[in-house]
């Protein structure tokens, strides 16, 4: 394993954006070039560390504020951390900037018409009908970052165009080595 500073890189953005796709993708990316890695994912979280919470305002806070803690301490402890979280609200993910060691905001992009065309679970169709309740971007706001870090528009790049914008980020700021091409 290399020996790399601690990062936490935290996937905003609507439902269906791309935020999960990014991370694995990324996440595979980072082994092969033996960085040390963890992937926090809000649906794999809100089955075990959050599972006790709903989706007001107050519990996305406190969804937000656990994980938190876990990346803050995996990031000091020199791993990155790749977070996907809708993580609606400005005011909450600058708490997560102000905890956690070099937060790296992605804000991954695509119009709500193309969420919902991606959306395999039928929640959006749900949420659109009133039959889920805080559906972000539906029934409930969600507050894109006015100035993120990196901008990843999935309705416009592939995967790879985005995994490539993320990986040149974070070679040019000295947080992951370079890919070695022999």
């Amino acid at each position: 394993m290399t020996e790399n500073p601690g990062f936490v890189l935290w996937f905003t953005g609507l439902s269906g954006a791309g935020k999960t796709t990014l991370a694995v993708a990324l996440e595979r990316e980072l082994r092969e070039r033996g960085v040390r890695v963890e992937r926090l994912d809000g649906d794999t979280v809100r089955e075990s560390l959050t599972a006790d919470l709903g989706f007001s305002k107050e519990d996305r806070d406190k969804n937000i504020q656990r994980v938190t803690f876990v990346a803050k301490l995996l990031s000091r402890n020199n791993v990155g951390v790749l977070a996907s979280f809708i993580s609606p609200y400005a005011e909450t993910r600058d708490y997560v900037r102000s905890q956690v060691t070099n937060f790296i905001e992605i804000f991954v992009d695509a119009p709500l018409e193309v969420c919902a065309d991606r959306d395999v679970k039928g929640l959006y169709a749900k949420a659109f009908a009133g039959e889920i309740e805080n559906f972000t971007g539906v029934s409930d706001p969600y507050e894109p970052p006015q100035n993120p870090d990196i901008h990843i528009r999935t309705d416009q790049q592939t995967v790879e165009e985005s995994l490539q914008s993320i990986l040149t980020w974070l070679e040019e700021h000295n947080l992951i080595p370079e890919r070695v091409t022999l």
